[in-house]
């Protein structure tokens, strides 16, 4: 049970709240709009004002000066562990235990196929109808390449005792539900699908950063997590896979590149998994894309996520409080709410534009949600107050029904 969240009831109470708030100091680790409210981390974070140097050192001296020496002088081949072992505190994981690598879906794959292959006999994935769909489409990619195979879609995770059989072969579940912000329980419901015989693999993209993460403590099996939103490592940066111990000699990924090789430079011809976790690595990520995963974690290396998730829940608290009369879909109960609030509107997508408009950026989920997203470590009480009374004004007086609002591009 969360402790209880108080939360403010005026401005100058969340301007209280902000004085005194000890994650403040973050604020100037990132570039903020200067006249605007970011409300959309949990899609993209903001820019670390580290990164650009990092970088720059990256491109010009590492690249630029030392070239292919810097693989050795500056350990770019170990990059995908140290920086695993560095999130690796983020989610409840130990050293070796964590590695960065390709993107979520093709992790995903991984697993899966890892998966199935460690349950014989079993052909099933079982996973919930509206969880994000690269998750549903990879399960459905995955279960196609095995004979029998199936995937198999829950109508809501509520349902999961009728739909785990002696078939299932591993779940897969949204730690926090992209579209509602509904925070699940790991441990429970990792309990549960054990229990039932199966593996459980667990997508903490929308949770890592946000929400304190207990991988090892839940007995989890496997889980893929993303960087570029809360962790704000960057547009497209490389998404990061966690394997427990147990399996690491046993499971069998079926991307069988390179550098998840044991001896990669001894150039044999034929594959032998890498020791550890490192047998699920497959190609080296991108060197730029790691060199902003490498400045964000300087900053997230001094951060208390006891802070981070006692402040998230008083900033979704709040800004829940101020929508009263909408269709607000984000549990109320702390304990069961992520780092996101949900509004159901029919005409979401042109409210959203004219939030956008007015400087607070939220964004649009099909077919009728509003998103905000709450970053502790940069989003203040009087932010979270002002984007309310945003959004109240743009309601009241119909300036989202312009025609310049309903007009799409390709993201929404």
């Amino acid at each position: 049970m969360s402790a209880p969240v108080t939360i403010p009831g005026t401005r100058e109470q969340c301007a209280a709240l902000d004085a005194v708030d000890p994650l403040a100091p973050f604020r100037k680790e990132f570039t903020l709009p200067a006249n605007g409210v970011y409300l959309d981390g949990n899609s993209l974070g903001v820019l670390p004002v580290r990164t650009p140097e990092v970088v720059r050192r990256t491109v010009e001296e590492e690249w630029g000066r030392d070239l292919i020496t810097s693989w050795n002088k500056h350990g770019w081949t170990e990059l995908p562990y140290t920086l695993g072992d560095r999130i690796a505190p983020l989610v409840g994981a130990g050293a070796g235990e964590v590695v960065v690598c390709d993107s979520v879906s093709v992790n995903l794959f991984k697993l899966l196929t890892a998966a199935l292959r460690m349950r014989p006999g079993r052909r099933t994935v079982l996973g919930e109808r509206d969880t994000f769909p690269t998750d549903l489409y990879i399960a459905e990619g995955v279960t196609g390449l095995f004979e029998g195979g199936s995937s198999v879609l829950m109508p809501s995770v509520d349902d999961l005792d009728a739909y785990l059989d002696e078939g299932v072969a591993a779940v897969v579940l949204s730690h926090v539900d992209y579209r509602t912000g509904r925070l699940l329980d790991m441990a429970e419901i990792t309990a549960r699908v054990h229990r039932a015989g199966a593996l459980m693999i667990w997508d903490v993209c929308h949770s890592v950063g946000a929400v304190p993460i207990e991988l090892t403590a839940c007995d989890v099996d496997f889980a893929v997590g993303c960087t570029y939103k809360y962790l704000n490592a960057g547009p497209c940066a490389p998404a990061f896979l966690y394997a427990a111990p147990r399996h690491h000699a046993v499971a069998e990924q079926p991307l069988t590149g390179w550098f998840g090789h044991a001896e990669p430079f001894a150039f044999d011809s034929g594959y032998r998994p890498a020791e550890g976790i490192g047998r699920f690595l497959t190609s080296f990520p991108s060197l730029l894309a790691l060199s902003g995963l490498r400045a964000t974690l300087e900053i997230w290396e001094q951060v208390d996520l006891r802070e981070v998730r006692a402040k998230s829940l008083a900033l979704t608290g709040l800004f829940i409080e101020q929508a009263q009369g909408l269709d607000v879909v984000t549990p109320r109960r702390p304990e069961e709410r992520g780092s996101q609030v949900a509004i159901r509107h029919p005409d979401g997508f042109p409210v959203v534009q004219a939030m956008i408009e007015r400087g607070v950026i939220g964004d649009f989920r099909a077919p009728d949600l509003i998103r905000f997203g709450f970053t502790p470590l940069y989003v203040s009480y009087t932010e979270v107050w002002d984007a309310a009374a945003a959004l109240r004004e743009v309601l009241a007086s119909g300036e989202w029904r312009a025609e310049r609002f309903n007009r799409r591009g390709a993201v929404t």
